[in-house]
């Protein structure tokens, strides 16, 4: 059996280098995740973070390059505001040495669970014009009820906050937080 693959191959060599070869073809086409041709960036991540600490829910966004990228470009991410209104506009600008841009939203009031959010991210260049645009939205695990009312602690070396002096939880009677429109 082996004598008939070896004659059939011309030797150990080629079947070596077929299998390498079709290991790699394998291998490029299942980590092809770059999005359509032509496009910036890919969204790597996105997610919500809830900082108990400090009470505070966040979108994070991270977008990875596709292509090497030229200097002055900038992101525009506008976020859904969860409490209404208008958009939270983010504008970061993106070192294009980097393996990957970071854009983080200002602390958020009304996160609420597995809702849908929409996220619209532009990526402009150092001229202005738009490069490419991102349409998305993110949902969150979880509602952001479970944040304290107040930062637990307060200060660079974590202070217990004397605020929620009996309230260990965080969550003061009768506090008067801002109403949330209904989700």
């Amino acid at each position: 059996m082996v004598e008939t693959v070896f004659r059939l191959f011309g030797g150990f060599g080629r079947i070596w280098t077929a299998m390498a070869l079709a290991g790699a073809l394998t291998g490029v086409a299942g980590c092809r995740d770059i999005g359509g041709e032509g496009e910036l960036f890919r969204i790597d991540s996105k997610v919500f973070v809830f900082n108990y600490r400090v009470a505070t829910a966040t979108y994070l966004v991270n977008l990875a390059p596709t292509q090497p990228l030229e200097d002055g470009q900038s992101a525009v991410v506008s976020f859904e505001d969860p409490a209404g209104g208008g958009d939270i506009v983010v504008r970061k600008k993106i070192w294009p040495k980097l393996p990957k841009t970071t854009i983080e939203s200002p602390p958020l009031r009304c996160v609420v669970k597995d809702r849908p959010y929409k996220v619209s991210i532009r990526i402009e260049g150092a001229d202005g014009t738009v490069r490419q645009t991102i349409e998305t939205t993110m949902t969150s695990s979880e509602d952001q009820t479970l944040l304290p009312d107040k930062p637990l602690v307060v200060g660079p070396v974590y202070t217990p906050n004397p605020e929620l002096v009996g309230h260990p939880d965080g969550k003061l009677p009768n506090s008067a937080n801002p109403p949330c429109p209904a989700a």
